[in-house]
C-alpha cells in the first residue's frame, strides 16, 4: 500500500495538518473502487456517514449560537443549504481533493476524480476521520474555516448574494454585464489568500479578498454596491 501512505502523506503536508493515526486519513481518501482492486473492505463509506453527522452538528451548533431569534424551522433550512453537495464541492475544490483520492483504475478512467458525489463523499470522510484523531474540537476548526462564510450567506438568505444583485442592477442600467477574475493568489494549501476583481468593459470597479474564489468575488460585488457612483458611472457609458 505504498501510493496510500504516499497520497496521505502528500495531503498531511499540503494541508499542515498532522494526525496521530494516519490509517484513518489513508481510509477517508479510499474509495470502494480501490479498495475492491486491493481485496480490501477498507474504505471511506463509513467515515462518510460520521463525517455527515459532525458535519450537521457543527453547522447546527454555529447556527444556533450565533442566530439566537431565529426559529427551528428556519434554522433547519438554513442547515439544509449549508450541509448538501453543492456546498461540499466548494470545500473540495479549495482543498483539491480529486488529487489525493485512491481509486480503482476503471473509476478513475471513468472521470472519477471529477465525479460530483465521489468529491462531496471523500469530504465527509476527511471530517469524520479528523473528528475520530482529534475531536470535535479541531474537526469544528476545519468544517469552520471551509463553510462558515456559506453558513453566513444562508443565514441571511438571497440578498447576501451580492454577485446576483450586482448583476441585475448592472442589467437594469445597460445592456452588458459585470465580469470576474482572480487577479492575485497566493499562501500554502491549507490557507489559501485570494483577490477577485470586477469589471465592466475592461474597467476595474473595484477588488475583493478572501479565503476562497467565491467570498473574494462577493466581497468585490459588495464594495460596488457600496458606491452608488459607481453603479451611476456604468450607465453614462453606454
Amino acid at each position: 500500500m505504498k501510493r496510500a501512505r504516499e497520497v496521505t502523506r502528500s495531503f498531511l503536508r499540503d494541508h499542515g495538518l498532522v494526525f496521530t493515526n494516519e490509517e484513518l486519513l489513508s481510509m477517508a481518501l479510499t474509495h470502494p473502487s480501490y479498495a475492491q482492486e486491493k481485496n480490501s473492505v477498507i474504505n471511506n463509506q463509513r467515515l462518510e456517514f460520521l463525517g455527515d453527522g459532525v458535519l450537521n452538528l457543527v453547522v447546527a451548533e454555529y447556527l444556533y449560537n450565533h442566530y439566537q431569534t431565529k426559529a427551528e424551522g428556519e434554522l433547519t433550512k438554513i442547515r439544509a443549504r449549508v450541509v448538501c453537495e453543492k456546498a461540499l464541492l466548494g470545500v473540495a475544490d479549495n482543498i483539491n481533493m480529486g488529487e489525493y483520492l485512491l481509486l480503482g483504475r476503471g473509476e478513475e478512467m471513468s472521470g472519477g476524480r471529477k465525479r460530483k458525489s465521489i468529491l462531496a463523499d471523500a469530504v465527509e470522510a476527511i471530517i469524520g476521520a479528523i473528528y475520530l484523531d482529534q475531536g470535535i474540537a479541531t474537526a469544528r476548526s476545519f468544517v469552520l474555516k471551509h463553510l462558515e462564510h456559506d453558513i453566513v450567506e444562508a443565514a441571511q438568505g438571497d440578498f447576501y448574494d451580492y454577485k446576483s444583485r450586482l448583476q441585475e442592477m448592472v442589467q437594469g442600467r445597460t445592456k452588458e454585464n459585470v465580469n470576474y477574475a482572480i487577479i492575485e493568489e497566493s499562501g500554502p494549501a491549507h490557507a489559501r489568500f485570494f483577490k477577485a476583481g470586477v469589471y465592466f468593459q475592461e474597467r476595474l470597479l473595484a477588488t475583493g479578498e478572501g479565503n476562497s474564489k467565491k467570498e473574494a468575488e462577493q466581497k468585490a460585488a459588495e464594495r460596488v454596491l457600496q458606491d452608488t457612483g459607481i453603479l451611476d458611472d456604468l450607465g453614462s457609458r453606454e
